[in-house]
């Protein structure tokens, strides 16, 4: 199983069609960089914004889709993924956990979290594919 993170904005305005437009081109991205059988996006469970448009198109694809978070996440909508692991008690306790259990990562916008969590990636040599997407005011 090839474990592609996903973060990005969980909230926010921004334009959904470039969005999504977005995920599928660093989808295909990589999967032409990592020829496997079989892929999974890993996320933060949320039910909207980018993990939730991750998630939709991971199911599109018929790939795996997986929960990783901290304990604060059930406090709000979760999309129903296939797995779900929880690390820490607080956003961002998780971190350090969703680091090492993804392959690659990929950013589409975001706030503190998202930009945090890139940074660790590429301390750790996790091949990151980014993309910034303006919020909408």
């Amino acid at each position: 199983m090839f474990n592609i993170g996903v973060v990005g904005y969980s909230g926010g305005k921004f334009d959904e069609n470039i969005a999504k437009a977005l995920l599928t081109l660093a989808f295909d991205i990589v999967v032409s960089d990592n020829k496997n059988d079989e892929y999974a996006v890993v996320s933060g469970c949320s039910d909207m914004g980018i993990p939730a448009l991750a998630y939709e198109e991971a199911d599109r694809r018929k790939w795996e889709t997986v929960c990783l978070s901290a304990e604060e996440v059930k406090e709000y909508d979760c999309y129903d993924t296939d797995k779900e692991m929880y690390f820490g008690e607080k956003f961002g306790d998780e971190s350090e956990e969703f680091i090492k259990y993804i392959d690659c990562l990929v950013r589409i916008g975001g706030g503190k979290q998202s930009l945090d969590e890139t940074k660790m990636a590429k301390k750790a040599n996790v091949p990151v594919y980014e993309y910034d997407l303006p919020e909408k005011k």
